[in-house]
């Protein structure tokens, strides 16, 4: 699996906890943010050595961005193979069928 570090610029301001609980009804999107600790998870954030041969993309460590009010940051995960480039052309022609 490979992981980015990205950087979104909204129109209006989001908190982190609205991104959050955006990204955990998102289809495909795996939300691992315990930031805190208070639940009982193996892996806190993402993790690309533990996450290699699955199909969604996860997302964690969502921040307010310091430097811009009307940013949000956060780190994905997703295996390259499966998810970028052969579940895509998948999902892609189940879309066209349908």
């Amino acid at each position: 699996a490979h992981s980015e570090a990205v950087w979104v610029e909204t129109e209006q301001s989001l908190t982190p906890e609205q991104v959050r609980q955006a990204m955990a009804k998102a289809e495909g999107v795996e939300l691992m943010d315990n930031p805190y600790g208070k639940e009982d998870s193996k892996f806190p954030y993402p993790m690309p050595l533990y996450l290699s041969g699955t199909d969604n993309v996860y997302v964690g460590r969502v921040r307010k961005d310091i430097a811009n009010e009307k940013g949000i940051t956060f780190w994905c995960v997703g295996d390259q193979i499966r998810k970028g480039a052969a579940l895509n052309a998948v999902q892609i022609a189940e879309k066209i069928i349908q």
